[in-house]
C-alpha cells in the first residue's frame, strides 16, 4: 500500500486535534518518505522460536530493524529496513542522561486466511507525534513512517506467529541523541522499530485473574505531568512499586491520584469498571483522559465497541476508592478489569486497600463483559470479522 492511499485511509479515520498545532521549531526542516526507504537483507537470519514452547513476551527479535536518523541542520534521513543490530550512541546521549526517549507499542496478528494485518495503528502514530512534540524531538510525517513500518513488517512477516493469544509486537522508538552534557532540545534523534513475536504478555492462562496494590503512596503520574504520553521515563520508575506490590502479595499497582484517591491506571494498563452506578444505571466506567491517563489503544476500543452494543450506559469520568467501596459493600460491582496492548484485557480479582484485601466478584460474574471484549477484538484483530480498525499488510 503507497502511502498516498494510507494518507486517505487516515484522513477517513482521524479528527483533527489541536495538540498538532505547533510553532515551526518543533517541526524537521524535512521529512523522510517510505518511497525512499532502503532495505538491506540480513545475511545471518535468526532462528524462529519453536512453535510448540509458549513464547516470552519482549525477549525474541526478528531479523530486521528499521532506522531514520535526524539533524537539525539536514532534517530527516533516509530511512532503512536494515539487520537486526546494536545501537552505536554517543556517551553523553540526551536520550540515556535526561531521559529524551519514547515509544509506542502495537501489533499485528496473522489471521487463519495467513493475512497480516496490524491493529488501529493509526492511533499509535498520532500519540507518538504527541510525545515527540512534548520532549521538543522531531516532528515526523506519520503516514510515512506507518508506511515504512507496515514495509518492515512486511520483510519479517514469517515471523508473526499463528498460534492461540499470539501476536508481532511492534516497537517504535524515537530518542534525543544530543552529544552533549546540556539540558536543552536535541539537535540530534534516532527513530527505530524493532519487532517481538509474542504471546501472552502475563504467565499462565491469558484469563488469570490478577490482585492489585492500591497504595496512595506512590503516585504514577499528576496533572501537569506527563502521564498522558509515552515517555520511557514514566515507566522506570514504577519498577520499584511494583516489587512493592510483590512482596505484599499483588500481581500489579493500582495507582491511586490525589487526596480523593482516584483510580487512574493499573500496572502499565487503562482500568475499567462494569457495575450499577448509584443511579441504579448499568455502566461500564474508565477514568477520563484528563492529563493523568495515558490515552491507549485498546481502552479507545473497548469503548468504541461498548458504545456500538449501546446495551448499558458507557462513561469516561472520576471514580473514587470510596465511590468502588461503597459499590462492593452494596453488591453493586459486576466486574473490573485493565486493558492494553500487551495484555489486551485482564480481569482484576481483589484489591489490597489500606490493609484491607477487597474481593472483586469479576470471575463469579463470568466474566461474561470481559469474555464479550475479547471474542470481539480477537475476531477483528485475527480478521475473522472484516472490520476497517485493521491495516492490511
Amino acid at each position: 500500500m503507497a502511502a498516498a492511499a494510507l494518507g486517505q485511509i487516515w484522513a477517513r479515520k482521524l479528527l483533527p486535534v489541536s495538540w498538532l498545532l505547533c510553532g515551526p521549531r518543533r517541526y524537521a526542516s524535512s521529512n523522510f518518505k517510505a518511497a525512499d526507504l532502503q532495505l538491506e537483507m540480513t545475511k545471518e537470519p535468526h532462528q524462529k522460536p519453536d512453535p510448540s514452547k509458549p513464547l516470552v513476551f519482549g525477549k525474541t527479535f526478528t531479523d530486521h530493524m528499521l532506522m531514520v536518523e535526524w539533524k537539525e541542520e539536514t532534517g530527516w534521513g533516509q530511512p532503512r529496513i536494515q539487520p537486526f543490530q546494536n545501537l552505536t550512541l554517543h556517551p553523553a546521549c540526551s536520550g540515556l542522561h535526561y531521559s529524551m526517549q519514547l515509544f509506542e507499542g502495537m501489533k499485528a496478528f496473522k489471521g487463519s486466511d495467513q493475512r497480516v494485518r496490524l491493529f488501529r495503528p493509526w492511533l499509535n502514530m498520532d500519540r507518538m507525534l504527541r510525545s515527540a512534540l512534548r520532549l521538543c524531538l522531531p516532528s515526523f510525517d506519520k503516514v510515512e513512517l506507518l508506511e515504512c513500518i507496515r514495509r518492515l513488517v512486511e520483510v519479517d512477516k514469517d515471523w508473526v506467529p499463528e498460534g492461540k493469544d499470539t501476536s508481532l509486537y511492534v516497537r517504535p522508538v524515537l530518542i534525543g541523541n544530543e552529544p552533549s552534557l546540556g539540558v536543552t532540545q536535541s539537535t540530534r534523534a534516532l527513530l527505530f522499530v524493532i519487532l517481538c513475536p509474542v504471546g501472552a504478555y502475563f504467565p499462565g492462562d491469558a484469563m488469570d485473574p490478577v490482585s492489585l496494590l492500591a497504595d496512595p503512596a506512590f503516585i504514577r503520574a499528576w496533572v501537569g505531568g506527563v502521564g498522558d504520553y509515552k515517555l520511557g521515563g514514566n515507566y522506570g520508575p514504577t519498577v520499584l512499586v511494583q516489587q512493592e506490590a510483590k512482596k505484599r502479595g499483588c500481581e500489579q499497582v493500582l495507582w491511586l491520584y490525589g487526596p480523593d484517591h482516584q483510580l487512574t491506571e493499573v500496572g502499565t494498563m487503562n482500568i475499567f469498571i462494569y457495575w450499577t452506578h448509584e443511579d441504579g444505571v448499568l455502566e461500564l466506567v474508565t477514568p477520563s483522559l484528563d492529563g493523568v491517563i495515558l490515552p491507549g489503544v485498546v481502552r479507545q476500543s473497548l469503548l468504541d465497541l461498548a458504545r456500538t452494543w449501546g446495551e448499558f450506559r458507557v462513561v469516561e469520568r472520576k471514580v473514587t476508592m470510596k465511590e468502588l467501596l461503597r459499590a462492593l459493600e452494596e453488591g453493586r460491582v459486576r466486574e473490573v478489569f485493565g486493558s492494553g496492548t500487551a495484555c489486551q484485557v485482564c480481569p482484576v480479582h481483589q484489591i489490597l486497600y489500606q490493609g484491607k484485601h477487597l474481593r472483586i466478584p469479576t470471575m463469579e460474574n463470568g466474566p461474561e463483559l470481559i469474555l464479550r471484549f475479547l471474542k470481539e477484538l480477537k475476531e477483528i484483530q485475527y480478521g475473522t470479522r472484516a472490520h476497517d480498525w485493521m491495516l492490511p499488510v
